[in-house]
């Protein structure tokens, strides 16, 4: 990682930070990725990436999306980005932790709501990385040395308790 790492505003027209993540977005609605917007991508950013994690599951950060390598002048994530490993812009779209391409919306168990930070990073390269295969954290291995901005949106979502 840069000495600085740059912050970056993330915004959705969906719902607003610390709010809840519209069913539209998760798995008991449509299952779509929601619209993302970001400002603040220094001049030195090769490409963008956009992470869906939740820190909040039982067995530790599970990853519901990753997206990367869109185009450095990129400054939003449409809303239902198609789950294959090729993503907008030519970009690319590794495995989340359900095992499937693209986006898995939040669909915590039965309990107090889970937290979803959707991260936006600024890379300083394109990453190497296969399409369609990739790990959230082989994402994060190669990725590391190379953020020089970041920044999140978190929403909120839970299950009633039975």
């Amino acid at each position: 990682m840069h000495a600085e790492v740059l912050p970056i505003v993330v915004k959705s027209p969906a719902f607003h930070d610390g709010e809840a993540v519209p069913v539209r977005h998760t798995g008991d609605g449509e299952d779509v990725s929601p619209p993302l917007t970001w400002s603040g991508v220094p001049p030195t950013t090769e490409s963008v990436a956009v992470l869906c994690e939740d820190p909040d599951a039982p067995h530790g950060t599970y990853a519901h999306w990753l997206l990367y390598n869109l185009p450095a002048t990129t400054r939003e994530g449409g809303e239902g980005v198609p789950r294959q490993p090729q993503g907008p812009h030519a970009a690319s779209q590794g495995v989340n932790d359900f095992g499937h391409v693209g986006y898995g919306g939040p669909a915590p168990p039965p309990g107090k709501p889970h937290r979803y930070v959707y991260r936006v990073l600024a890379l300083d390269t394109l990453l190497p990385l296969e399409p369609g295969v990739v790990t959230r954290q082989q994402f994060l291995d190669a990725a590391r040395p190379h953020v020089v901005a970041e920044g999140q949106l978190v929403g909120l979502y839970g299950r009633p308790a039975k």
